[in-house]
C-alpha cells in the first residue's frame, strides 16, 4: 500500500468512526448527559494510555493562557456532544446529523468575525447553500415537532463544534494532538460530573458496551487515525473525506432505525453535505 493510499484509508476510517457517533448515541438508551460524561471518561482513559505508548507528555508547554484556551474549547466540546445527543434523542440520527453538518458555514462566519480572516465570495456562497439546505430539511417551523427539535439541536451542536475548531487553530504547534484531546475531554468529564445528580443513572450492560465503543473507537481511536492520515495526505484532502461523515451516518441509520428521508430532505441534505465537501480555498 502506497503512503497516499494509507492516508486515504485512515481518513475514510475516521469518517466512518465519527459517523458512528450518532448511531451509537441512538443505541445507548440513557440520558444524553450521561452519554456525554461517559464518552469523555472512556476517551480520557484511552488517550492517557496513548500518551504513555507514544511518549506524549501531557503537561508539556502548559501555561495559564493555554489552560484557559483548553477550558474554553473543552466547554465547547461538551456543548457540541450534549446538544448532538439531545438532537438524536429528539429527532433521530439523520435530522441531528444534517443539522450538525452545517458547521462549515459557522466556521466561515467565526473565522471572518472572530479571527478577522479574509473570507472569499465562494465561502459566503457555500454559507448560503447551507442555509437553503437547512430550510429544505426542516420539517416545519414548529418547536412541538420532534424532527424540528432534532434539527435545531443539531445546528446548535454544529455551532459549538465550529467554535471548537476555530479555537483549536490557536494552539499552533505548542501542544500535540493527544495533549489537546486529553485535556479537552477531561474538561468535558469535569463540567458534566456535577449535573449527573439531576438525572437517573441507569444503564444496561449493552449501554456500557456501546458507550465504551463510543469513547474509545469513535473518539480516541478516530482522533488517532485522523492525525495519522495527515502524515500521508494534506489537510484539505483529509478534511474533504471526513466531511462525508454525515453520509455514512445517514446510510447506516436508514436501514437500522427505519429513518427513511423524503425527497425534500434528500435534496436539502445533499446541499448541506455538498457545501461541506466542496473545496473551499481561502484567499490570503
Amino acid at each position: 500500500m502506497t503512503p497516499r493510499n494509507k492516508g486515504l484509508l485512515c481518513a475514510h476510517l475516521t469518517a466512518v468512526l465519527f459517523g458512528m457517533t450518532g448511531i451509537l448515541g441512538a443505541l445507548i438508551q440513557t440520558d444524553p448527559l450521561l452519554i456525554t460524561f461517559g464518552r469523555a471518561v472512556f476517551a480520557c482513559l484511552s488517550l492517557y494510555i496513548a500518551a504513555l505508548l507514544f511518549k506524549s507528555h501531557l503537561q508539556r508547554n502548559l501555561n495559564r493562557a493555554l489552560l484557559l484556551k483548553l477550558l474554553f474549547s473543552g466547554i465547547m466540546l461538551g456543548i457540541h456532544w450534549l446538544t448532538f445527543f439531545i438532537g438524536i434523542k429528539s429527532g433521530g440520527v439523520a435530522m441531528a446529523t444534517l443539522g450538525f453538518a452545517s458547521f462549515p458555514a459557522f466556521i466561515t462566519i467565526l473565522e471572518r468575525f472572530v479571527l478577522r480572516d479574509h473570507v472569499n465570495l465562494r465561502s459566503w456562497f457555500l454559507v448560503l447553500v447551507v442555509m437553503i439546505g437547512l430550510f429544505l430539511v426542516s420539517p416545519e417551523l414548529d418547536l412541538a415537532n420532534q424532527n424540528t427539535n432534532g434539527l435545531l439541536w443539531g445546528i446548535v451542536s454544529g455551532f459549538a463544534f465550529a467554535a471548537l475548531a476555530v479555537s483549536n487553530r490557536t494552539y499552533g504547534k505548542t501542544l500535540d494532538s493527544i495533549q489537546v484531546a486529553f485535556w479537552q475531554n477531561l474538561v468535558v468529564a469535569l463540567i458534566t460530573l456535577p449535573f449527573l445528580s439531576l438525572i437517573e443513572l441507569r444503564m444496561s450492560p449493552s449501554d456500557w458496551f456501546w458507550l465504551a465503543v463510543l469513547g474509545t473507537a469513535s473518539t480516541a481511536f478516530a482522533h488517532f487515525l485522523f492525525v495519522t492520515s495527515l502524515q500521508y495526505v494534506n489537510a484539505r484532502t483529509a478534511g474533504l473525506i471526513i466531511a462525508l461523515e454525515p453520509v455514512y451516518a445517514i446510510l447506516v441509520a436508514w436501514p437500522l432505525f427505519g429513518e427513511v428521508p423524503t425527497l425534500k430532505i434528500i435534496i436539502g441534505g445533499l446541499l448541506i453535505i455538498g457545501a461541506a465537501v466542496f473545496p473551499n480555498p481561502k484567499s490570503h
